[in-house]
């Protein structure tokens, strides 16, 4: 290799043979197989940015897809692959019917895309495998909601970047776990918070924080709502379907399709509405609204003090995730939330000296998200010149992110945080259980945010984790 590269070095012909190699070579097993006859050379070989671009196979980060069904299709994948220094060469799916279909759907888009014929995505039926594979740099993790927090772990470990749909976990304590070890991997990590990438939601955070409307005293988030569902019968579990591996660390039920997701077509998944798999509305949309209200209330890296508040849950049939509630919390800072379903969708922040109101208006991640039907401002306030109000140069600031899927990617090519890193992406997850737990118990509890801990209550603390099935624990 070092005759190699003397005799060309100095040669056009060198830049030429450098590019094939870079196609032809794994570029990890291409810099391990030369470093030390790099370091040999008498003169330093240089190879002009121009003759690849920023956009270069040795510079792209290459992705594996894992979970390839409605919010992957819809939301996630179309997030990555429109980025020029990203490529999707890997899906993975318990379902294998939506993973050919995901490989299928991946294909044609970079086949429109480059003009030509393109076949570079690999299946995978186990994520474990998918994470073993060296050329993959970060995992887009899109499964249903019971099984975010073990594959967050598993690819940390395994040195993968991470964009991970919300909510963060299914518990509070599986969700610090998850946080600790990916702080400890120095990991690149993105909670699917889209709201932060938003202009109005961080436009609204920006002039509450800056004291807009004086001191704030109370957040009010309205939530949609969930309806329950008949009862279902046991169906055969579908040859396409590694169903014991689907239900994860939960406990073993039977298969019926209402408990899992559509065989034909990609409309909202019936494990949604069933609590095994995941809290309801509370954490499914609560995750977003919290985050952002959070934000405005400079609560993002702490939690409540006290929460209470009541739920109607239904008394039959297979969905049974909470209903009509209304939930209540307290924050060291004296600021009161209320969460309600009855509330309009969106977060509204009362101050002593006005109120702003933020919603997404007409913007949808999916076509089953609810939009508000009844004309209401995506931001709004009590007196509308708040919202000309310019946020000067030495007032608090948000780093700024036109575009969720893209900050993610840029953090890991220029090294750099996220808008929604996971410290921040679990205490908004961890509000949203706490208010989860005080409809369940439907009575106060108190919490001290910075031990995570509840505070006299052996009731409340048994429900911070779940038991685990194995061999899917983490």
């Amino acid at each position: 290799m070092e005759i190699f590269f003397y005799y060309f070095r100095d040669s056009i012909n060198s830049i030429i043979l450098y590019y094939y190699l870079m196609k032809s070579i794994n570029r990890r097993n291409f810099i391990k197989k030369t470093s030390q006859s790099a370091i040999a050379l008498t003169a330093p070989f240089i190879v002009p940015s121009s003759v690849f671009g920023k956009n270069a196979p040795s510079n792209r980060i290459n992705i594996g897809a894992i979970g390839n069904g409605r919010i992957s299709r819809t939301h996630d994948m179309p997030g990555i692959w429109k980025n020029d220094f990203a490529q999707i060469m890997a899906v993975c799916d318990l379902d294998s019917k939506r993973a050919e279909d995901a490989k299928k759907l991946v294909n044609a888009f970079y086949s429109k895309r480059n003009g030509k014929d393109f076949d570079g995505v690999t299946v995978y039926h186990n994520y474990e495998e998918l994470l073993k594979n060296k050329d993959i740099d970060a995992v887009v993790i899109s499964t249903p909601d019971h099984w975010h927090a073990k594959i967050a772990v598993d690819a940390a470990n395994a040195r993968k970047h991470i964009y991970l749909q919300k909510p963060a976990s299914l518990t509070i304590t599986e969700g610090r776990k998850m946080a600790d070890v990916v702080k400890k991997r120095k990991i690149k990590f993105q909670i699917g918070s889209q709201q932060r990438s938003s202009t109005q939601f961080r436009y609204a955070a920006e002039l509450v924080r800056n004291g807009r409307i004086g001191k704030l005293q109370e957040v009010y988030v309205g939530l949609p709502g969930d309806p329950s569902g008949p009862e279902e019968k046991e169906m055969p579990i579908p040859k396409n379907l590694q169903y014991n591996t689907w239900l994860g660390s939960t406990p073993e039920v039977y298969y019926t399709e209402n408990r899992v997701h559509p065989q034909v077509g990609y409309d909202r998944p019936g494990w949604l509405r069933c609590e095994q798999f995941g809290a309801g509305m509370i954490t499914g949309w609560g995750a977003h609204h919290i985050d952002s209200a959070h934000w405005g209330m400079g609560t993002e890296l702490t939690g409540p003090i006290e929460i209470w508040g009541h739920a109607e849950f239904p008394t039959s049939g297979l969905w049974d995730v909470h209903g009509i509630f209304k939930t209540e919390a307290l924050y060291a800072n004296g600021v009161k939330m209320i969460v309600s379903n009855e509330l309009p969708n969106g977060v509204k922040f009362v101050g002593t000296d006005g109120w702003i109101w933020v919603t997404r208006g007409a913007y949808r991640a999916t076509d089953s998200d609810p939009v508000n039907s009844d004309g209401t401002k995506p931001l709004d306030a009590s007196d509308p010149k708040l919202l000309t109000s310019k946020i000067g140069d030495n007032e608090f600031k948000f780093i700024v992110s036109a575009d969720h899927h893209r900050n993610w990617l840029e953090s890991i090519r220029d090294n750099k945080n996220p808008i929604a890193p996971v410290e921040e992406a679990h205490r908004s997850c961890s509000a949203c259980l706490l208010h989860h737990i005080a409809m369940k118990l439907d009575r106060k509890i108190k919490w001290n945010p910075d031990n995570e801990e509840f505070i006299n209550d052996p009731q409340a603390s048994a429900m911070l984790s779940r038991p685990q099935r194995k061999p899917f624990n983490i």
